[in-house]
């Protein structure tokens, strides 16, 4: 790698696959803009045909929860009460949820 090429963004690729509904984290690759990201994710990590839609991300642009914080991140307010199914009652012709 390049002098150039190693100030660069870091970009994080994500892949649909052929019969996934959802993009997985699939690597991390520097270039100089979003476009050349995608061209190399997609000399890098779909050789095979094995995907159908690419998306990259520059690194600094994603913003995620500590896993530490998950508690109290996830847990539902204790006193939001309706925000619990079993609040709520269920007509007796309603089969499913």
């Amino acid at each position: 790698m390049s002098d150039d090429q190693q100030n660069w963004p870091l970009f994080e690729v994500f892949i649909r696959g052929r019969a996934g509904l959802e993009h997985k984290h699939v690597g991390s690759l520097h270039a100089a803009d979003g476009q050349m990201a995608l061209e190399h994710a997609r000399d890098l990590y779909t050789r095979r045909m094995e995907g159908v839609s690419l998306w990259v991300v520059r690194s600094k642009d994603i913003t995620a929860s500590d896993p530490d914080d998950a508690d109290a991140l996830f847990e539902p307010a204790k006193d939001k009460i309706y925000r619990h199914p079993t609040f709520y009652e269920i007509p007796d012709e309603v089969k499913n949820l």
